[in-house]
């Protein structure tokens, strides 16, 4: 479409008529012309903010920007091999945030997706971020969807974030400088920024609710604990005090209100949207399987919940807690690595000895943490810290908190560290390698004085904790090029404790089993195929015991009556097995060890593997030597 073309249709739809856009084009169209009073003739350069101006905008979106920092950094890495850019801007449309290709930075800057860009539609026209402010909804503007003439080559896909009080704090956008013809190309790009801003919404409610019930919700139980869809936070009194989106839009369609007035929504007692009171809704913990968490919204709407107690909870709040049996049992069966584990655990736990665990990761590292943590008799909380998954710029005031006003965007009232809330108990650091050295300084100091200093403080508290670490990354290399802390690394290893990975592990049945169990629900027990118990033996399992249960559940949920076949198997195990998949006969290894007269070493050969890993993987399957 040319230029004339596109001023015409825009002429067309003024004087009333309907083109065919779509509806929210159309929309905004008609806000350009009558609201803002825009020429739709008269070509409107890109509008880059001032330096001073930005500082402005970035200070008071600080804290989002630090939330959903690894958020943006993911979906930036998903997209830009297809040349995406992406923009977070605030709720006045300005850039305070931007991912892109730096070779095409005169490019982008020209066409207004930079840094410091306004998008507002009184400024630039219709256009994704501005009809996104405006309209509250996740939508594309596509090319001569554009208002203006000078926008027309891009495509533009965006989705609001909401805080935790209903009200538009920012969109995030992503941006093509060309694209193909057809609008339906970009469908892919908009469940992306939609399911990014989902789990920013959440981060947000998840650091800013540490002292109230959060209840996550999903439709399907099979995603419940990995990615759900709408979130609230709940009170000791039982009101409603956040929500992600996804919860503002169930809660008033339960009771037919308008999600866009939450104040009919934000401190509502939860029994008037659940068929469910506060003591139930609280006691759908991860100690329940997904399937068992059903509730019932008003209106007959099917959901899964998932309660996460407060950090620091609240007397008034009547939370259901399981108490774990502590045992060393649930580290494993069999197999000399796991007993050693055992006999460590057994000996350290009582004593307050910091502790690091190394292994790759999916090894099951926080598992071990939190059965020493049960073993120990601590009173205190077991409160985990992943140093990989906290912004760089937040590590210090997640770490050892903060007072109010200590800096641009803090809370009025400050906030408790982490470290402070383990006092008592243990504090588990996840991934300690990814810790940046600033940090490594401060809980050097903490460790060495016991005490913590939060941001902005003068006076130090004193804290008693016990201290475990775990990383996948070898510590030791990192001391000796000067990535981590050799004072540091000292204090974290008194005891150190080596997960092996699943693929050496003697005790894969039995972690086989415990996992089936884990999936199963009362009435419909899992079971395996022999084929596909072999099949799954067979596998390296890069991903260790995480990638095992996510393989279950997967096929939990696509087999029949609990039958798992190889069929229901995620493909890439089946394709990856070094034994073809053909039929039970074939992968029967009973059978195979038969045909070969109990010849270890031909039914290897014929499987094209070693006489070590073929015992090895009898010894998983229970399989003695024939004789």
């Amino acid at each position: 479409m040319n230029v004339s073309d596109h001023i015409k249709e825009i002429e067309h739809v003024a004087d009333g008529r309907n083109t065919g856009r779509d509806a929210v084009v159309l929309e905004s169209w008609r806000r350009c012309l009558d609201t803002y009073q825009l020429d739709p003739a008269k070509a409107r350069e890109a509008v880059i903010v001032s330096d001073t101006r930005l500082r402005e905008h970035r200070q008071r979106s600080g804290d989002l920007v630090h939330i959903a920092r690894s958020a943006l950094e993911a979906l930036y890495r998903q997209v830009a091999e297809q040349n995406y850019v992406l923009l977070l801007s605030d709720r006045q449309g300005v850039t305070v945030e931007f991912l892109g290709d730096p070779s095409f930075n005169n490019n982008l800057r020209k066409a207004g997706l930079y840094l410091g860009s306004e998008w507002s539609e009184p400024r630039a026209g219709t256009c994704a971020v501005g009809a996104c402010i405006a309209t509250g909804e996740a939508l594309t503007i596509h090319q001569t969807d554009h208002f203006d003439v000078t926008h027309t080559p891009l495509s533009c896909t965006a989705a609001p974030i909401y805080d935790t009080q209903g009200a538009l704090a920012a969109v995030l956008d992503i941006s093509l400088l060309s694209s193909p013809i057809l609008k339906t190309s970009q469908n892919m790009a908009r469940h992306l920024v939609s399911s990014t801003v989902r789990r920013i919404e959440l981060a947000n409610l998840m650091a800013s609710s540490r002292h109230d019930l959060v209840l996550r919700f999903a439709s399907a139980p099979e995603f419940l604990d990995v990615d759900p869809e709408a979130a609230l936070s709940v009170d000791g009194a039982g009101r409603i005090t956040g929500m992600t989106h996804g919860a503002a839009r169930f809660l008033a369609a339960s009771r037919g209100l308008d999600w866009r007035k939450p104040d009919e929504l934000l401190g509502q007692r939860v029994e008037a949207f659940f068929e469910a009171d506060l003591d139930e809704l609280a006691s759908h913990t991860r100690s329940s399987l997904p399937q068992e968490r059903r509730i019932v919204v008003k209106g007959g709407t099917i959901l899964y919940a998932h309660a996460i107690e407060p950090q620091q909870t609240r007397s008034t709040v009547p939370l259901a807690r399981s108490k774990p049996e502590a045992t060393v049992s649930r580290i494993g069966e069999s197999g000399p690595a796991i007993q050693n584990l055992q006999r460590k655990v057994k000996r350290l736990a009582p004593s307050k000895l910091p502790i690091l665990l190394q292994g790759e990761t999916g090894t099951g590292k926080e598992h071990l943490a939190r059965i020493i943590h049960d073993l120990s008799g601590l009173s205190g909380r077991f409160v985990t810290i992943n140093c990989a998954a906290i912004p760089e710029q937040l590590i210090e005031s997640e770490l050892f908190g903060y007072l109010p006003g200590a800096f641009t965007g803090a809370l009025p009232k400050g906030r408790k560290g982490l470290v402070e809330e383990a006092d008592g108990g243990t504090l588990f650091l996840d991934e300690i390698g990814d810790m940046p050295l600033v940090a490594q300084n401060r809980l050097l100091r903490v460790l060495a004085e016991g005490e913590v200093l939060p941001v902005g403080g003068s006076t130090p508290q004193k804290v008693d904790f016990r201290v475990i670490s775990a990383s996948h990354r070898p510590l030791r290399d990192m001391v000796l090029t000067g990535d981590f802390r050799e004072d540091l690394y000292y204090r974290l290893n008194t005891a150190v404790m080596t997960l092996p990975p699943l693929r050496e592990r003697e005790d894969f049945l039995w972690l086989l089993e415990r996992t089936l169990e884990k999936h199963s629900v009362p009435g419909r027990l899992l079971s395996l195929s022999d084929a596909a118990r072999l099949t799954l033996a067979h596998h390296r399992w890069p991903g260790n015991i995480r990638e095992l249960d996510n393989a279950i559940a997967f096929a939990a949920a696509l087999c029949d009556d609990g039958f798992i076949t190889v069929d229901d198997l995620p493909e890439h195990l089946v394709f990856a097995s070094t034994t073809p998949v053909a039929d039970e006969r074939e992968l029967d290894l009973r059978t195979l060890l038969a045909a070969c007269d109990g010849n270890v070493s031909e039914a290897a050969r014929r499987l094209g593997i070693d006489r070590t890993t073929l015992h090895r993987r009898m010894r998983r399957l229970g399989i003695g030597k024939p004789h």
